[in-house]
């Protein structure tokens, strides 16, 4: 009799185990969320620079630059002095006609102020500058980005919100190369900041 009812205690003991709900530990928790980020790109400004450490030279021709975009709490800074609070840092985009990014260029930038990360379009037409605000972002959520070109327009869009700005640029597509993160301005980075981008395939280039 024993040897028929221990095995069958040691089996229902194994079977509960198996069928028990085991909770994920901190660091496999920790393992999922890399996962599933493993596809963007961070970008490190480190303190006292202001070029990202994956800045580079990298050709671009395009209708449509779309990307995801996510910041964490790095991006929150105070300049030394108030009224730089205010410069733009630069975040990601492209230079166009054919020429540099002071003379022909569009790109989404960013800046903390008024306790709010805030996103904007900045254009450069004949070395003349431009931008407008574009929305307030939170913390630790992906962003969808987009710098379309039409015609004379820049058409740029975040989290489905378009805005158009004034397009000068004679090329049919955007010519031209990447514009990586960039922080300044004045100053300099104030401490380490990490910003992760993925770039993504346009709709156009889905069909």
């Amino acid at each position: 009799m024993k040897k028929i009812i221990i095995p069958a205690f040691i089996a229902m003991v194994v079977l509960c185990a198996c069928s028990k709900k085991i909770p994920l530990t901190p660091d496999e928790n920790a393992s999922e969320r890399l996962n599933s980020a493993a596809s963007f790109i961070k970008h490190s400004i480190y303190k006292g620079k202001h070029y990202s450490n994956k800045s580079g030279v990298s050709s671009l021709k395009t209708n449509n630059l779309s990307f995801k975009v996510k910041f964490d709490s790095s991006a929150i800074y105070t300049s030394l002095k108030p009224e730089n609070q205010t410069d733009i840092n630069k975040l990601f985009g492209f230079s166009d006609n054919n020429a540099a990014h002071h003379q022909y260029s569009a790109r989404f930038g960013w800046r903390w102020s008024d306790n709010a990360l805030r996103l904007f379009a900045y254009t450069y037409n004949k070395g003349i500058r431009s931008f407008k605000e574009l929305g307030i972002i939170k913390l630790e959520i992906e962003n969808d980005c987009s710098i379309a070109v039409s015609g004379e327009t820049y058409i740029f869009s975040l989290n489905g919100i378009k805005t158009t700005m004034l397009r000068a640029s004679t090329t049919i597509e955007a010519e031209g190369y990447r514009l990586y993160p960039y922080f300044g301005g004045d100053e300099s980075a104030p401490h380490d900041i990490f910003i992760w981008i993925k770039e993504v395939k346009s709709p156009e280039e889905n069909h």
